[in-house]
């Protein structure tokens, strides 16, 4: 591969390993959506974002066919390698880290049951990450949270305070590494890659995106999906 430049200097690690039990069991990543499957959107996304140098995708094995014929129907030129994933995300995440270029600066991690994220938030909140060395797209909530134990409201957290935090999530690359080797190193096993680097005292700053990044989780979900496209 030849070097990225100062730009285009951005891995992203698409994972797609999940067992959707939330889904009814339906493999999730390769219903249809709009004109084509929701992992094609993801795809679509991170190609047409200038920032990206490569795309790996941590997926089952089950499904490297289809999505190389969703990739090569959509003109799709940035997908680098395609793995099998851990029996944990973090699991996951860590197959597609050993795939990643030597000359890239960063890593997002993006799941790819989020199919309608933005290019233009991918860039900024990549932009972000260079900055602050750590970024993740969120949205402020808009309800009313409770902390509730044992049936019982006892806390009320202010409300500005809160965001949904979304992904791509990017770090600087020698970073994300770092806090990788940690958790390693101490048996840590996080959901979200913000606390990966959080654990060591890294700094990440929330990037304003849409509410309409949204990750299909349940059957309702590709429904809304469909009516926002």
């Amino acid at each position: 591969m030849s070097e990225i430049s100062q730009k285009t200097d951005t891995s992203v690690i698409l994972v797609c390993a999940g067992n959707a039990t939330r889904m009814g069991g339906v493999n999730k990543i390769l219903l249809e959506l709009g004109d084509t499957n929701v992992i094609g959107h993801s795809l679509r996304a991170f190609e047409n974002c200038p920032d990206v140098a490569e795309i790996i995708i941590v997926t089952k094995a089950e499904n490297n066919d289809i999505i190389r014929e969703t990739a090569a129907k959509l003109g799709i030129t940035k997908l680098a390698a395609i793995t099998e994933g851990g029996d944990t995300r973090q699991k996951s995440v860590m197959e597609g880290l050993k795939l990643v270029s030597k000359d890239s600066q960063y890593i997002a991690i993006h799941d790819g049951a989020r199919p309608l994220v933005k290019p233009e938030h991918i860039a900024k909140v990549i932009r972000d990450a260079r900055v602050f060395g750590g970024a993740t797209l969120g949205v402020p909530v808009k309800d009313t949270i409770k902390v509730v134990d044992d049936g019982l409201i006892i806390d009320t957290p202010h409300r500005p305070s809160l965001y949904i935090t979304q992904t791509p999530q990017v770090f600087r690359k020698r970073l994300y590494f770092e806090a990788v080797d940690f958790a390693l190193e101490h048996e840590l096993d996080f959901t979200d890659d913000c606390q990966l680097v959080e654990a060591i005292g890294g700094k990440v700053y929330m990037t304003v995106g849409d509410y309409t990044n949204i990750k299909l989780t349940t059957p309702e979900d590709r429904a809304i999906a469909e009516v926002l496209l």
